[in-house]
Protein backbone atom coordinates (compact mmCIF):
# COMPACT_ATOMS: atom_id res chain seq x y z
CA UNK A 1 0.00 0.00 0.00
CA UNK A 2 2.73 2.52 0.99
CA UNK A 3 4.79 1.88 -2.26
CA UNK A 4 1.64 2.59 -4.50
CA UNK A 5 0.77 5.56 -2.70
CA UNK A 6 4.13 6.89 -3.33
CA UNK A 7 4.32 5.86 -7.03
CA UNK A 8 1.26 7.66 -7.15
CA UNK A 9 2.47 10.82 -5.53
CA UNK A 10 5.92 10.60 -7.86
CA UNK A 11 2.85 10.29 -10.71
CA UNK A 12 1.18 13.54 -9.72
CA UNK A 13 4.68 15.14 -9.40
CA UNK A 14 5.73 14.26 -12.86
CA UNK A 15 2.23 15.64 -14.14
CA UNK A 16 2.47 18.88 -12.32
CA UNK A 17 5.80 19.85 -13.34
CA UNK A 18 4.84 19.02 -17.00
CA UNK A 19 2.46 21.79 -16.90
CA UNK A 20 4.41 23.59 -15.07
CA UNK A 21 7.05 23.76 -17.52
CA UNK A 22 4.54 23.66 -20.36
CA UNK A 23 4.04 27.02 -18.63
CA UNK A 24 7.53 28.33 -18.37
CA UNK A 25 8.08 27.70 -22.31
CA UNK A 26 4.84 29.08 -23.31
CA UNK A 27 5.48 31.85 -21.38
CA UNK A 28 8.49 32.31 -22.57
CA UNK A 29 7.78 31.67 -26.44
CA UNK A 30 5.18 34.86 -25.36
CA UNK A 31 8.38 36.72 -24.24
CA UNK A 32 10.38 36.57 -26.95
CA UNK A 33 7.20 37.03 -28.91
CA UNK A 34 6.60 40.02 -27.57
CA UNK A 35 10.10 41.60 -27.45
CA UNK A 36 10.23 40.80 -31.25
CA UNK A 37 7.40 42.62 -31.91
CA UNK A 38 9.07 45.48 -29.79
CA UNK A 39 11.99 45.69 -31.55
CA UNK A 40 10.01 45.26 -35.10
CA UNK A 41 7.50 47.87 -34.02
CA UNK A 42 10.22 50.07 -32.67
CA UNK A 43 11.82 49.78 -36.45
CA UNK A 44 8.90 50.53 -37.74
CA UNK A 45 8.33 53.53 -35.56
CA UNK A 46 12.19 54.84 -36.28
CA UNK A 47 11.43 54.17 -40.35
CA UNK A 48 14.00 54.11 -42.38
CA UNK A 49 17.29 55.42 -42.92
CA UNK A 50 16.96 59.31 -45.18
CA UNK A 51 19.31 60.64 -47.53
CA UNK A 52 21.69 63.87 -46.31
CA UNK A 53 23.42 62.30 -43.56
CA UNK A 54 26.95 60.82 -43.55
CA UNK A 55 27.39 58.49 -40.27
CA UNK A 56 27.41 55.39 -42.29
CA UNK A 57 29.36 56.97 -44.99
CA UNK A 58 32.04 57.90 -42.38
CA UNK A 59 32.21 54.35 -41.08
CA UNK A 60 32.74 52.94 -44.56
CA UNK A 61 35.28 55.46 -45.29
CA UNK A 62 36.91 54.85 -41.94
CA UNK A 63 37.24 50.78 -42.52
CA UNK A 64 38.22 51.30 -45.80
CA UNK A 65 41.44 53.71 -45.45
CA UNK A 66 42.18 51.62 -42.09
CA UNK A 67 42.33 48.48 -44.54
CA UNK A 68 44.76 49.93 -47.33
CA UNK A 69 47.03 51.30 -44.16
CA UNK A 70 47.00 47.80 -43.42
CA UNK A 71 47.43 46.52 -46.36
CA UNK A 72 51.01 49.15 -46.79
CA UNK A 73 52.14 48.47 -43.59
CA UNK A 74 52.17 45.03 -44.37
CA UNK A 75 54.39 45.09 -47.13
CA UNK A 76 56.81 47.77 -45.57
CA UNK A 77 56.75 45.08 -42.74
CA UNK A 78 57.73 42.50 -44.67
CA UNK A 79 59.78 43.85 -47.58
CA UNK A 80 61.58 47.07 -46.16
CA UNK A 81 64.27 45.31 -44.03
CA UNK A 82 65.50 44.34 -47.79
CA UNK A 83 64.91 47.04 -49.53
CA UNK A 84 65.47 50.22 -46.93
CA UNK A 85 67.33 48.20 -43.92
CA UNK A 86 70.51 47.85 -42.40
CA UNK A 87 71.80 45.52 -45.07
CA UNK A 88 69.17 46.56 -47.92
CA UNK A 89 69.59 47.45 -51.66
CA UNK A 90 69.18 51.35 -51.11
CA UNK A 91 69.27 51.54 -47.27
CA UNK A 92 67.41 54.51 -46.11
CA UNK A 93 70.36 55.54 -43.23
CA UNK A 94 72.58 56.27 -45.83
CA UNK A 95 69.56 58.60 -47.93
CA UNK A 96 69.17 60.47 -44.53
CA UNK A 97 73.10 61.00 -43.97
CA UNK A 98 72.81 62.39 -47.05
CA UNK A 99 70.20 64.52 -46.69
CA UNK A 100 71.43 65.54 -43.25
CA UNK A 101 74.68 66.59 -44.83
CA UNK A 102 72.30 68.68 -47.78
CA UNK A 103 70.92 70.95 -45.04
CA UNK A 104 74.38 71.83 -42.91
CA UNK A 105 74.31 68.74 -41.01
CA UNK A 106 72.11 69.54 -38.28
CA UNK A 107 68.33 67.31 -38.44
CA UNK A 108 66.29 70.43 -37.54
CA UNK A 109 63.69 72.26 -39.47
CA UNK A 110 65.15 72.07 -42.89
CA UNK A 111 66.03 68.10 -42.75
CA UNK A 112 61.93 67.86 -41.52
CA UNK A 113 60.91 69.74 -44.21
CA UNK A 114 63.38 67.91 -46.61
CA UNK A 115 62.12 64.67 -45.98
CA UNK A 116 59.36 64.72 -43.48
CA UNK A 117 59.92 61.36 -41.04
CA UNK A 118 60.02 60.26 -37.30
CA UNK A 119 63.06 58.27 -38.05
CA UNK A 120 64.74 61.25 -37.49
CA UNK A 121 64.25 60.82 -33.92
CA UNK A 122 64.88 57.08 -33.40
CA UNK A 123 67.76 55.50 -32.79
CA UNK A 124 70.20 54.81 -36.14
CA UNK A 125 72.11 51.95 -34.28
CA UNK A 126 69.34 49.32 -35.30
CA UNK A 127 67.43 50.57 -38.36
CA UNK A 128 66.05 47.54 -39.14
CA UNK A 129 64.10 47.39 -36.11
CA UNK A 130 62.69 51.30 -36.23
CA UNK A 131 61.86 50.18 -39.81
CA UNK A 132 59.76 46.79 -37.87
CA UNK A 133 58.27 49.61 -35.19
CA UNK A 134 56.53 51.51 -37.59
CA UNK A 135 54.99 49.23 -39.73
CA UNK A 136 54.01 47.06 -36.55
CA UNK A 137 52.42 49.98 -34.97
CA UNK A 138 50.58 50.76 -38.11
CA UNK A 139 49.91 47.15 -38.08
CA UNK A 140 48.02 47.06 -34.61
CA UNK A 141 46.28 50.47 -35.39
CA UNK A 142 44.86 50.50 -38.87
CA UNK A 143 43.29 46.57 -37.90
CA UNK A 144 41.83 47.99 -34.63
CA UNK A 145 40.00 50.51 -36.91
CA UNK A 146 39.23 48.26 -39.89
CA UNK A 147 37.61 45.52 -37.22
CA UNK A 148 36.07 47.89 -34.76
CA UNK A 149 34.97 51.08 -37.72
CA UNK A 150 36.01 52.95 -34.22
CA UNK A 151 38.46 55.94 -34.74
CA UNK A 152 39.39 59.05 -33.71
CA UNK A 153 42.11 61.75 -34.72
CA UNK A 154 44.94 60.81 -32.22
CA UNK A 155 44.45 57.21 -34.42
CA UNK A 156 44.35 58.40 -37.66
CA UNK A 157 46.78 61.24 -37.40
CA UNK A 158 49.36 58.46 -35.43
CA UNK A 159 48.72 56.22 -39.30
CA UNK A 160 49.22 59.25 -41.31
CA UNK A 161 52.00 60.15 -39.24
CA UNK A 162 53.73 56.43 -39.56
CA UNK A 163 53.15 56.47 -43.20
CA UNK A 164 54.53 59.85 -43.91
CA UNK A 165 57.86 58.42 -42.37
CA UNK A 166 58.03 55.58 -45.11
CA UNK A 167 57.06 57.44 -48.21
CA UNK A 168 60.14 58.72 -49.01
CA UNK A 169 61.69 55.30 -49.55
CA UNK A 170 58.95 54.81 -51.98
CA UNK A 171 55.32 54.47 -50.82
CA UNK A 172 52.72 55.61 -53.04
CA UNK A 173 51.52 59.76 -51.87
CA UNK A 174 47.95 58.94 -52.80
CA UNK A 175 47.68 56.92 -49.31
CA UNK A 176 49.25 60.16 -47.76
CA UNK A 177 46.46 62.52 -49.09
CA UNK A 178 43.45 60.47 -48.62
CA UNK A 179 45.19 59.57 -44.93
CA UNK A 180 45.25 63.03 -43.84
CA UNK A 181 41.90 63.57 -45.13
CA UNK A 182 40.64 60.43 -43.10
CA UNK A 183 41.74 62.52 -39.82
CA UNK A 184 39.05 64.94 -40.04
CA UNK A 185 36.65 62.58 -40.29
CA UNK A 186 36.97 61.58 -36.80
CA UNK A 187 36.28 63.24 -33.00
CA UNK A 188 39.44 64.46 -31.01
CA UNK A 189 39.33 61.72 -28.72
CA UNK A 190 36.20 59.37 -28.63
CA UNK A 191 35.89 56.00 -29.56
CA UNK A 192 32.69 55.15 -31.34
CA UNK A 193 30.93 54.07 -34.45
CA UNK A 194 28.54 57.00 -34.61
CA UNK A 195 29.71 59.98 -31.93
CA UNK A 196 26.82 61.60 -31.57
CA UNK A 197 28.36 64.89 -30.43
CA UNK A 198 30.51 64.66 -33.62
CA UNK A 199 28.26 64.77 -36.88
CA UNK A 200 30.45 64.24 -39.85
CA UNK A 201 31.16 67.66 -41.99
CA UNK A 202 29.74 67.93 -45.45
CA UNK A 203 32.73 69.87 -45.98
CA UNK A 204 35.07 66.75 -45.25
CA UNK A 205 33.27 64.66 -47.56
CA UNK A 206 33.66 67.19 -50.23
CA UNK A 207 37.32 66.88 -49.81
CA UNK A 208 36.97 63.24 -50.21
CA UNK A 209 34.61 63.67 -53.72
CA UNK A 210 37.49 66.48 -54.52
CA UNK A 211 40.33 63.94 -54.27
CA UNK A 212 38.74 61.33 -57.09
CA UNK A 213 37.35 64.05 -59.41
CA UNK A 214 41.14 65.23 -59.48
CA UNK A 215 42.32 61.16 -59.39
CA UNK A 216 40.65 60.70 -62.34
CA UNK A 217 40.89 64.41 -64.68
CA UNK A 218 44.36 63.75 -63.96
CA UNK A 219 44.47 60.33 -65.33
CA UNK A 220 42.80 61.25 -68.84
CA UNK A 221 44.18 64.03 -69.26
CA UNK A 222 47.39 63.07 -69.14
CA UNK A 223 46.41 60.19 -71.93
CA UNK A 224 44.76 62.43 -73.99
CA UNK A 225 48.41 64.71 -73.99
CA UNK A 226 50.17 61.70 -74.01
CA UNK A 227 50.58 58.39 -75.91
CA UNK A 228 49.48 58.47 -79.51
CA UNK A 229 47.86 55.59 -78.87
CA UNK A 230 45.42 56.91 -76.20
CA UNK A 231 43.85 59.10 -79.30
CA UNK A 232 43.85 56.79 -81.73
CA UNK A 233 42.30 53.98 -79.78
CA UNK A 234 44.40 51.39 -79.36
CA UNK A 235 46.62 51.17 -76.17
CA UNK A 236 44.30 48.14 -74.98
CA UNK A 237 45.92 46.69 -77.44
CA UNK A 238 49.07 46.59 -75.49
CA UNK A 239 47.71 47.06 -71.86
CA UNK A 240 47.51 43.93 -70.66
CA UNK A 241 50.37 42.63 -71.49
CA UNK A 242 52.57 45.35 -71.14
CA UNK A 243 51.12 46.36 -67.78
CA UNK A 244 53.71 46.14 -64.94
CA UNK A 245 52.84 42.84 -63.12
CA UNK A 246 49.71 40.94 -65.32
CA UNK A 247 47.37 38.23 -63.79
CA UNK A 248 46.04 35.42 -65.15
CA UNK A 249 43.17 37.28 -66.58
CA UNK A 250 45.19 39.74 -68.53
CA UNK A 251 46.56 36.46 -70.81
CA UNK A 252 42.66 36.17 -72.02
CA UNK A 253 41.86 40.16 -71.91
CA UNK A 254 44.54 40.84 -73.99
CA UNK A 255 43.56 38.32 -76.92
CA UNK A 256 40.24 39.87 -76.75
CA UNK A 257 38.66 41.41 -80.40
CA UNK A 258 39.85 44.38 -81.66
CA UNK A 259 36.53 46.43 -81.71
CA UNK A 260 36.49 45.65 -77.60
CA UNK A 261 39.79 47.06 -77.45
CA UNK A 262 38.46 50.03 -78.89
CA UNK A 263 35.36 50.00 -76.82
CA UNK A 264 37.68 49.90 -73.46
CA UNK A 265 39.70 52.82 -74.36
CA UNK A 266 36.51 54.50 -75.12
CA UNK A 267 35.24 53.77 -71.94
CA UNK A 268 38.18 55.05 -70.29
CA UNK A 269 37.86 58.31 -71.18
CA UNK A 270 34.41 58.58 -70.85
CA UNK A 271 34.61 57.49 -67.06
CA UNK A 272 38.02 59.58 -66.44
CA UNK A 273 37.52 62.99 -68.45
CA UNK A 274 33.08 62.74 -68.28
CA UNK A 275 32.30 61.11 -65.02
CA UNK A 276 34.03 62.99 -62.56
CA UNK A 277 32.00 65.89 -63.53
CA UNK A 278 28.56 64.45 -62.15
CA UNK A 279 29.47 64.80 -58.99
CA UNK A 280 28.41 68.46 -58.96
CA UNK A 281 25.51 67.09 -60.52
CA UNK A 282 23.16 66.44 -57.57
CA UNK A 283 22.95 63.32 -54.75
CA UNK A 284 21.94 61.02 -57.82
CA UNK A 285 24.59 61.81 -60.33
CA UNK A 286 26.69 62.24 -57.75
CA UNK A 287 25.86 58.54 -56.40
CA UNK A 288 26.36 57.44 -60.60
CA UNK A 289 29.71 58.58 -60.47
CA UNK A 290 30.23 56.97 -57.20
CA UNK A 291 29.25 53.49 -58.80
CA UNK A 292 30.90 54.10 -62.04
CA UNK A 293 34.18 54.76 -60.25
CA UNK A 294 34.11 51.80 -57.89
CA UNK A 295 33.39 49.32 -61.07
CA UNK A 296 35.79 51.20 -62.90
CA UNK A 297 38.48 50.35 -60.27
CA UNK A 298 36.83 46.66 -59.75
CA UNK A 299 37.69 45.84 -63.74
CA UNK A 300 41.28 47.29 -63.13
CA UNK A 301 42.13 45.06 -59.80
CA UNK A 302 40.45 41.71 -61.54
CA UNK A 303 42.67 42.42 -64.87
CA UNK A 304 45.92 43.36 -63.32
CA UNK A 305 48.40 43.86 -59.71
CA UNK A 306 48.63 47.22 -59.54
CA UNK A 307 49.38 47.25 -55.92
CA UNK A 308 47.25 48.82 -53.98
CA UNK A 309 46.40 51.64 -55.96
CA UNK A 310 43.42 50.54 -57.33
CA UNK A 311 41.33 49.90 -53.94
CA UNK A 312 42.82 52.60 -52.58
CA UNK A 313 41.25 54.80 -55.45
CA UNK A 314 37.48 53.18 -54.69
CA UNK A 315 38.44 54.81 -50.85
CA UNK A 316 37.02 58.08 -52.41
CA UNK A 317 34.75 57.13 -54.10
CA UNK A 318 32.64 56.15 -51.35
CA UNK A 319 32.17 59.81 -50.16
CA UNK A 320 29.68 60.06 -53.48
CA UNK A 321 27.20 58.04 -51.08
CA UNK A 322 25.13 59.24 -47.88
CA UNK A 323 24.10 56.77 -45.14
CA UNK A 324 20.74 55.68 -47.45
CA UNK A 325 22.65 54.48 -50.16
CA UNK A 326 24.81 52.78 -47.67
CA UNK A 327 22.23 51.20 -45.24
CA UNK A 328 22.46 48.03 -46.84
CA UNK A 329 25.68 47.04 -45.92
CA UNK A 330 24.85 47.64 -41.65
CA UNK A 331 22.88 45.11 -40.24
CA UNK A 332 19.47 45.68 -39.63
CA UNK A 333 18.58 46.86 -35.82
CA UNK A 334 22.20 46.78 -35.29
CA UNK A 335 23.06 49.67 -33.04
CA UNK A 336 25.00 51.85 -35.88
CA UNK A 337 21.94 52.11 -38.19
CA UNK A 338 19.77 51.95 -35.14
CA UNK A 339 21.62 55.30 -33.89
CA UNK A 340 21.64 56.94 -37.22
CA UNK A 341 17.65 56.13 -37.60
CA UNK A 342 17.52 58.00 -34.12
CA UNK A 343 19.42 60.67 -34.96
CA UNK A 344 17.79 61.80 -37.96
CA UNK A 345 14.08 61.65 -36.12
CA UNK A 346 15.60 63.79 -33.55
CA UNK A 347 16.57 66.33 -36.09
CA UNK A 348 13.09 65.90 -38.31
CA UNK A 349 11.17 66.25 -34.91
CA UNK A 350 13.41 69.88 -34.63
CA UNK A 351 15.47 68.35 -31.22
CA UNK A 352 18.94 68.16 -32.50
CA UNK A 353 21.60 68.34 -29.73
CA UNK A 354 22.75 71.33 -28.38
CA UNK A 355 25.72 72.95 -29.78
CA UNK A 356 28.55 72.34 -27.47
CA UNK A 357 31.86 74.41 -27.82
CA UNK A 358 33.32 71.29 -29.08
CA UNK A 359 31.10 71.31 -31.53
CA UNK A 360 31.86 74.78 -32.40
CA UNK A 361 35.98 74.71 -32.40
CA UNK A 362 35.20 71.19 -34.59
CA UNK A 363 33.20 74.01 -36.88
CA UNK A 364 35.78 76.54 -37.71
CA UNK A 365 38.45 73.38 -37.85
CA UNK A 366 36.42 72.18 -40.88
CA UNK A 367 36.35 75.22 -42.39
CA UNK A 368 40.16 75.86 -41.68
CA UNK A 369 40.38 72.21 -43.78
CA UNK A 370 38.76 73.85 -46.43
CA UNK A 371 40.51 76.74 -46.86
CA UNK A 372 43.79 74.62 -46.76
CA UNK A 373 42.81 72.17 -49.50
CA UNK A 374 41.98 74.86 -51.82
CA UNK A 375 44.82 77.05 -51.32
CA UNK A 376 47.00 73.56 -51.71
CA UNK A 377 44.73 72.66 -54.74
CA UNK A 378 45.74 76.08 -56.83
CA UNK A 379 49.00 74.37 -58.23
CA UNK A 380 47.11 71.30 -58.94
CA UNK A 381 44.08 72.38 -61.02
CA UNK A 382 46.95 74.87 -62.72
CA UNK A 383 48.73 71.74 -63.49
CA UNK A 384 45.51 69.39 -64.58
CA UNK A 385 45.08 72.83 -67.47
CA UNK A 386 48.76 73.01 -68.60
CA UNK A 387 49.84 71.47 -71.46
CA UNK A 388 52.76 70.38 -69.71
CA UNK A 389 51.12 68.36 -66.84
CA UNK A 390 52.76 66.41 -65.16
CA UNK A 391 51.68 63.46 -62.78
CA UNK A 392 52.02 62.01 -59.39
CA UNK A 393 53.99 65.17 -58.19
CA UNK A 394 53.33 67.29 -54.96
CA UNK A 395 53.72 70.69 -55.04
CA UNK A 396 54.03 71.02 -50.72
CA UNK A 397 56.68 69.01 -48.43
CA UNK A 398 53.71 67.21 -46.58
CA UNK A 399 51.87 65.92 -49.53
CA UNK A 400 48.80 66.97 -48.77
CA UNK A 401 47.06 68.03 -51.95
CA UNK A 402 48.96 66.16 -54.89
CA UNK A 403 48.74 65.63 -59.01
CA UNK A 404 48.06 61.85 -60.04
CA UNK A 405 47.68 59.71 -63.07
CA UNK A 406 48.53 56.32 -64.86
CA UNK A 407 49.86 55.00 -67.85
CA UNK A 408 50.21 58.65 -69.83
CA UNK A 409 52.41 56.63 -72.56
CA UNK A 410 51.69 52.51 -72.77
CA UNK A 411 54.85 50.14 -73.77
CA UNK A 412 54.52 48.49 -76.79
CA UNK A 413 56.41 45.95 -75.76
CA UNK A 414 57.34 43.78 -72.45
CA UNK A 415 60.92 43.13 -71.99
CA UNK A 416 62.52 41.79 -69.12
CA UNK A 417 65.39 41.51 -67.55
CA UNK A 418 66.68 38.14 -66.20
CA UNK A 419 69.64 37.43 -63.32
CA UNK A 420 71.71 33.99 -64.73
CA UNK A 421 74.55 32.37 -62.84
CA UNK A 422 77.22 29.88 -63.40
CA UNK A 423 79.57 27.74 -61.57
CA UNK A 424 81.75 27.64 -64.82
CA UNK A 425 85.04 29.42 -63.94
CA UNK A 426 85.66 31.15 -67.49
CA UNK A 427 81.91 33.08 -68.30
CA UNK A 428 82.86 32.93 -72.25
CA UNK A 429 82.85 29.46 -72.24
CA UNK A 430 80.06 28.07 -74.53
CA UNK A 431 79.73 24.71 -72.56
CA UNK A 432 78.77 27.37 -69.58
CA UNK A 433 75.59 26.42 -67.71
CA UNK A 434 73.30 29.41 -67.15
CA UNK A 435 70.81 29.02 -64.33
CA UNK A 436 67.98 31.40 -64.07
CA UNK A 437 66.81 33.29 -60.88
CA UNK A 438 62.90 33.59 -60.70
CA UNK A 439 60.73 36.39 -58.63
CA UNK A 440 58.10 36.28 -56.81
CA UNK A 441 55.62 37.28 -59.43
CA UNK A 442 57.45 39.49 -62.28
CA UNK A 443 57.21 37.21 -65.65
CA UNK A 444 60.63 34.87 -65.88
CA UNK A 445 59.97 31.18 -65.94
CA UNK A 446 58.06 30.81 -69.34
CA UNK A 447 55.72 27.90 -68.04
CA UNK A 448 54.95 29.78 -64.75
CA UNK A 449 51.19 31.33 -64.16
CA UNK A 450 50.73 34.79 -63.90
CA UNK A 451 50.59 35.41 -60.73
CA UNK A 452 47.47 36.93 -58.27
CA UNK A 453 48.33 39.44 -55.53
CA UNK A 454 46.09 42.35 -55.16
CA UNK A 455 46.31 43.98 -52.90
CA UNK A 456 49.68 42.32 -51.82
CA UNK A 457 52.77 44.12 -53.60
CA UNK A 458 55.87 42.91 -54.59
CA UNK A 459 58.45 46.06 -54.83
CA UNK A 460 61.13 44.88 -56.15
CA UNK A 461 59.25 43.08 -59.21
CA UNK A 462 57.81 46.53 -59.80
CA UNK A 463 61.13 48.29 -59.86
CA UNK A 464 62.39 45.45 -62.50
CA UNK A 465 59.49 46.58 -65.02
CA UNK A 466 61.13 50.00 -64.81
CA UNK A 467 64.69 48.52 -64.83
CA UNK A 468 63.57 46.86 -68.19
CA UNK A 469 63.30 49.81 -70.23
CA UNK A 470 66.37 51.81 -68.99
CA UNK A 471 69.68 50.79 -68.68
CA UNK A 472 72.14 49.24 -65.83
CA UNK A 473 74.10 52.83 -65.67
CA UNK A 474 70.67 54.33 -65.00
CA UNK A 475 69.12 51.41 -62.34
CA UNK A 476 72.84 51.15 -60.47
CA UNK A 477 70.42 48.87 -57.86
CA UNK A 478 70.18 45.95 -60.41
CA UNK A 479 74.57 45.65 -60.26
CA UNK A 480 73.57 46.01 -56.59
CA UNK A 481 71.54 42.90 -56.53
CA UNK A 482 73.55 40.62 -58.91
CA UNK A 483 76.72 41.39 -56.00
CA UNK A 484 74.06 39.85 -53.36
CA UNK A 485 73.46 36.60 -55.56
CA UNK A 486 77.41 36.46 -55.79
CA UNK A 487 77.55 36.26 -52.35
CA UNK A 488 73.82 33.81 -51.74
CA UNK A 489 72.80 36.88 -49.33
CA UNK A 490 69.32 36.13 -47.82
CA UNK A 491 68.54 39.24 -47.61
CA UNK A 492 68.22 39.33 -51.52
CA UNK A 493 66.99 35.96 -51.84
CA UNK A 494 64.14 36.17 -49.61
CA UNK A 495 62.59 38.70 -52.24
CA UNK A 496 62.99 35.91 -55.22
CA UNK A 497 61.10 33.10 -55.85
CA UNK A 498 64.15 30.42 -56.90
CA UNK A 499 67.38 30.38 -56.32
CA UNK A 500 69.11 27.69 -58.89
CA UNK A 501 72.34 27.46 -56.54
CA UNK A 502 70.17 26.50 -53.09
CA UNK A 503 72.68 24.21 -51.71
CA UNK A 504 74.95 24.12 -54.25
CA UNK A 505 77.39 26.42 -53.07
CA UNK A 506 77.64 30.50 -54.87
CA UNK A 507 77.74 31.21 -58.45
CA UNK A 508 81.38 32.10 -59.76
CA UNK A 509 79.61 34.80 -62.20
CA UNK A 510 76.03 36.48 -62.89
CA UNK A 511 74.78 38.18 -65.37
CA UNK A 512 72.03 40.10 -67.13
CA UNK A 513 69.63 39.08 -70.47
CA UNK A 514 67.19 41.03 -71.54
CA UNK A 515 64.32 39.44 -73.53
CA UNK A 516 60.97 40.46 -75.50
CA UNK A 517 58.03 38.72 -74.11
CA UNK A 518 55.12 38.01 -74.87
CA UNK A 519 51.64 36.40 -74.19
CA UNK A 520 51.03 32.86 -75.93
CA UNK A 521 48.22 32.51 -78.03
CA UNK A 522 45.66 30.35 -75.86
CA UNK A 523 44.71 27.36 -77.82
CA UNK A 524 48.08 27.21 -79.41
CA UNK A 525 50.61 24.73 -79.15
CA UNK A 526 52.67 26.37 -77.20
CA UNK A 527 49.86 26.99 -74.76
CA UNK A 528 49.03 23.25 -74.77
CA UNK A 529 52.96 22.59 -73.71
CA UNK A 530 51.96 25.33 -70.61
CA UNK A 531 53.77 28.16 -72.01
CA UNK A 532 51.98 31.35 -70.79
CA UNK A 533 54.75 33.45 -72.38
CA UNK A 534 56.70 33.41 -75.24
CA UNK A 535 60.25 35.27 -75.30
CA UNK A 536 63.15 35.96 -77.62
CA UNK A 537 66.23 37.37 -76.24
CA UNK A 538 67.74 40.85 -77.07
CA UNK A 539 70.98 41.02 -75.67
CA UNK A 540 73.25 41.20 -73.05
CA UNK A 541 71.71 43.75 -69.59
CA UNK A 542 74.55 43.76 -68.33
CA UNK A 543 77.41 41.64 -68.79
CA UNK A 544 79.10 38.75 -66.41
CA UNK A 545 80.68 39.85 -63.49
CA UNK A 546 82.01 38.62 -60.05
CA UNK A 547 82.56 39.46 -56.82
CA UNK A 548 86.22 40.55 -57.33
CA UNK A 549 85.06 42.52 -60.32
CA UNK A 550 82.59 44.35 -58.43
CA UNK A 551 85.05 45.72 -55.61
CA UNK A 552 85.91 48.70 -57.24
CA UNK A 553 82.48 49.55 -58.14
CA UNK A 554 80.81 48.96 -54.83
CA UNK A 555 83.36 51.29 -53.01
CA UNK A 556 82.53 53.99 -55.04
CA UNK A 557 79.18 54.02 -53.99
CA UNK A 558 79.86 53.63 -50.53
CA UNK A 559 78.08 49.72 -50.62
CA UNK A 560 78.84 47.13 -48.16
CA UNK A 561 81.17 44.75 -50.37
CA UNK A 562 79.29 41.32 -50.17
CA UNK A 563 80.92 38.26 -48.33
CA UNK A 564 80.28 34.74 -48.89
CA UNK A 565 79.69 33.28 -45.71
CA UNK A 566 81.81 30.40 -44.58
CA UNK A 567 80.12 27.03 -44.18
CA UNK A 568 80.01 25.65 -40.49
CA UNK A 569 82.16 22.83 -39.85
Amino acid sequence: INTTSQNSSVRKRRVYSSKAESETEADSSKDNAETSSKHTGKEKRLGSVRPGTYWLTRVVLLRSVAFIYFVAFSVAYNQNKQLIGERGLMPCKSYLNSVKRYVGGKIGVAALTYTPSILWFMDWTDMDANLDLIALVGMVLSGFVLLTGMANMIIMGTLWVLYHSLVNVGQLCQLLETGFLAIFLCPVWTLSQIPRRCPPSLICIWTFRWLIVRIMLGAGLIKIRGDKCWRDLTCMDYHYETQPVPNPVSYYLHRSPWWFHRFETLSNHFIELIAPFFTFLGRRMCMVNGVIQILFQVVLILSGNLSFLNWLTIVPSLACFDDKSLAFLFRSGGGAKKTVLEIQNEARAGRPPKPTRGMLMRRVVNVSLAVLIGYLSIPVVMNLLSSRQVMNTSFDPLRIVNTYGAFGSITKERTEVIFQGTLAKDPKDPEAIWEEYQFLCKPGDVNRRPCLISPYHYRLDWLMWFAAFQTYEQSEWVIHIAGRLLANDSTVLSLMDHNPFQDRGTPRWVRGEHFRYKFSQPGSSSAAQGKWWLRKRIGAYFPPVDLEGLRGYFQSRNWPHPHIPQKKS
